[in-house]
């Protein structure tokens, strides 16, 4: 038999194969990174749309548990808004006053309540009922973008609405 090996059996890796498989990762590392601040914003739009529902519902459920009752004695805690920018009032006394800036930890975060008469014939989607209410319920808050806050003045908005019915 010949003394002579054969390369093929001393088979590894050589610079140049390390350097080209470093590059091709340093490359794919660079492409996943650029793409984290994109999840964090999704994930963070996710996490302030839900406070804001939970927000409005949890304004909603008390404007639903304020008293609007007939007599004796009449007693309405809900009141009506006199115009698309009020809150609900019952003569001078604001019943659900807008908040522009919640208290901790949701200082970001306002919150409006409109309330309108339905015993008018367009007010309510069609529905001319003297013994209901519309209220709506409005959470805005600033929102995050790929790159940071949004800029100043920019607002998105979660919004409930629901019926009163008279008890």
């Amino acid at each position: 038999m010949s003394a002579v090996t054969s390369r093929a059996a001393e088979d590894g890796t050589t610079l140049v194969e390390v350097l080209i498989a470093t590059f091709v990762l340093a490359v794919a590392l660079a492409a996943l990174s650029s793409a984290i601040p994109f999840a964090a914003y999704g994930t963070q739009e996710g996490a302030q749309l839900s406070t804001a529902a939970f927000l409005a519902n949890q304004r909603l459920e008390q404007v639903r548990g304020a008293r609007w009752q007939d007599g004796p004695p009449a007693i309405d805690d809900l009141g009506v808004s006199s115009g698309p920018a009020a809150a609900p009032a019952i003569g001078a006394r604001v019943t659900f006053a807008d908040e522009p800036a919640l208290g901790a930890p949701f200082g970001d975060y306002a919150r409006s309540v409109r309330v309108t008469d339905c015993s008018g014939g367009g007010t309510c989607g069609g529905i001319a009922k003297p013994d209901l209410r519309q209220v709506v319920v409005t959470v805005s808050y600033r929102p995050m973008t790929g790159v940071g806050l949004a800029a100043s003045g920019t607002a998105k908005t979660a919004t409930v609405a629901t019926f009163v019915a008279k008890r």
